[in-house]
């Protein structure tokens, strides 16, 4: 870590402090804090433009410049300081020299943290056989990738004459939580509990793993000194929020602008949100933490941004690392789809969209991902950075990579961290920031090339994984569980005669809900009534239980709570 004189100078001006050594802000400073906004926010002399880009790292440093003014630190700052060091609960009497170094500290002691561990991300290692990754590992990488894309812009800004606009730390903490709220199973699990919750519990926002993160940051997680969450401040709360809004947002607040990722306008100026970080009940927390920020309405922070990139580039280089060591990655298969769209791009893009949706021949798969691409990201996707990304997918990853079946041996392995080695470094930086007026992309994103090539990697793992019938067949199961589990526990609630020996945790999780929902009665907005208020704060205190599980704890409460004899004693108390 480097620490640079700019970043011990305010509470925003970002200190790269370690997580587990939490040094004291200095005291008597020789500048003032004034002196040292004036320096750190200095325009560049004339000429000094940089690299591609400057105008929007321009952009960047203004606004933290603005930020770090509200958030300028005398001899001895507190943890509640204004800005990006505020928390919701005051906490007198704790001193220390991070405040961005302490929630790091927070966030990987968490038991939720720890569960990560043994939550599936795609598949169990015990039905691929090999050593896959878990939530753990994959958030692990996510860290260390989003941390040297921090890195990155920092000195890319710094070569041009301008501070930090990047907070490594801040980065760091937004890359360990981001899946804290993922359910058992992978995105399956969130899928079946996001149905379950709609259509059967009356949850008009349903269950996300976005949005179930920040409730665990903000709400279901425990410090000490504060009643509800790890009291994390501002900065991290906003950077953890990939999508920073409610799914209550409409087609009125988002204005003429465009629609951002994870929403899509519907015909009659209607808004389809299907994508969202904060839950109704949770949104005042989020927007609080945004207006101590300053950041625009629907924009993610620079913080955020660097996080959610580096999800991308782990998730789309790590799953092809996973599925070819596994040996479900063939070359044949995958080579006949990709020659048959080289071959005949031309003759691709002049079909119809019927004919190409119906069609199996090889190609087709690849002609409909170019077209989704064209309809939901129009104003990035481009035909020849696209083709050339599947030429490149295919030289580097198909016939080279491929090619070649994973044997186990060292040469096998030196293969496959080179060619790791190369598209993680080439995509990270190729990371760069955006223009403010972007609706569709966060203050830091993907060149439109490193763009193209991540959503051709991902094809090839949602087509040749993801879509196999005997993965198919595996997760109906895995969705019979959850689902399950939900219903029974919401029957045990509903029995007068037993609904007080359900487990300890989930009756303080619907008293976290109600007192979340209480609120809303008081304003005479949903839910209006008491009642009302009661059967929300249930069903969400049993999605908000069982998604807290591991894949094995609900594998085993699903069997105890149907009778299986055997698993009596084997929940646990934890449970």
């Amino acid at each position: 870590m480097r620490p640079s004189s700019s970043a011990r100078s305010s509470s925003l001006r970002w200190s790269a402090g370690s997580a587990f050594t939490l040094p004291t802000y200095r005291r008597g400073a020789t500048a003032t804090p004034a002196d040292r906004r004036e320096s750190d926010c200095r325009a560049p002399a004339p000429g000094a433009r940089g690299p591609e880009g400057a105008d929007a790292v321009a952009t960047l440093r203004a606004e933290h410049c603005r930020v770090s003014e509200r958030n300028s630190v005398e001899d001895e700052p507190t943890v509640t300081e204004e800005g990006g060091t505020a928390r919701v609960h005051p906490e007198h009497g704790r001193q220390v020299g991070d405040p961005f170094g302490l929630d790091l500290q927070r966030i990987q002691f968490s038991p939720y943290f720890s569960r990560l561990s043994a939550v599936t991300q795609v598949v169990s290692p015990s039905i691929s056989g090999a050593p896959v990754h878990n939530r753990l590992t994959h958030t692990l990488k996510v860290s260390a990738i989003a941390r040297a894309v921090a890195r990155h812009l920092n000195d890319r800004s710094q070569r041009s004459g301008g501070p930090e606009v990047c907070n490594e730390t801040v980065v760091e903490c937004a890359a360990h939580a981001h899946d804290l709220g993922h359910p058992p199973f992978g995105h399956l699990g969130e899928s079946v509990l996001n149905r379950v919750a709609r259509e059967e519990l009356g949850l008009t926002d349903g269950f996300e793993g976005n949005a179930q993160t920040y409730r665990i940051l903000t709400a279901l997680d425990v410090t000490e000194h504060v009643p509800t969450g790890l009291n994390l401040t501002s900065a991290v709360r906003v950077a953890t929020a990939k999508y920073p809004w409610t799914p209550a947002v409409n087609s009125e607040q988002l204005g003429e602008r465009g629609a951002p990722r994870g929403m899509r306008r519907t015909a009659e100026r209607g808004l389809h949100v299907f994508k969202y970080s904060a839950y109704e009940i949770d949104g005042a927390d989020l927007e609080q933490a945004r207006t101590q920020l300053g950041i625009a309405p629907f924009r993610q922070s620079v913080e955020g941004a660097v996080m959610d990139i580096a999800d991308d580039i782990a998730y789309s280089v790590h799953d092809v690392d996973d599925f070819y060591r596994a040996g479900i990655l063939n070359h044949a298969p995958i080579a006949a789809e990709f020659d048959g769209w080289l071959e005949a791009a031309a003759q691709w893009r002049g079909r119809d969209d019927d004919e190409v949706r119906a069609e199996t021949e090889r190609g087709a798969a690849i002609e409909r991902l170019r077209r989704k691409m064209r309809r939901d990201d129009a104003w990035v996707a481009d035909d020849d950075a696209f083709h050339d990304a599947v030429s490149t997918v295919h030289e580097e990853l198909v016939d080279d990579l491929l090619a070649r079946p994973f044997d186990g041996s060292l040469t096998a392995e030196r293969q496959l961290a080179t060619f790791t080695d190369r598209w993680i470094r080439a995509l990270q930086a190729s990371a760069a920031p955006t223009s403010a007026d972007d609706p569709r992309s966060g203050p830091i994103r993907l060149s439109t090339t490193a763009w193209h090539h991540v959503e051709v990697l991902k094809f090839v793992h949602k087509h040749f994984v993801l879509s196999r019938p005997d993965l198919a067949i595996h997760q109906r199961g895995l969705s019979r569980i959850l689902s399950r589990s939900v219903h029974a526990l919401m029957a045990w609630l509903e029995d007068e005669h037993d609904r007080d020996r359900v487990p300890r945790r989930l009756q303080e999780l619907i008293e976290l809900a109600r007192d979340g929902y209480e609120p809303f009665r008081r304003s005479g907005r949903s839910p209006r009534t008491a009642d009302e208020r009661d059967r929300l704060a249930q069903a969400r205190g049993v999605l908000d239980y069982v998604a807290s599980l591991t894949d094995a704890q609900a594998f085993t409460f699903s069997e105890a709570i149907s009778g299986r004899a055997d698993r009596l004693w084997s929940v646990g108390q934890g449970l």
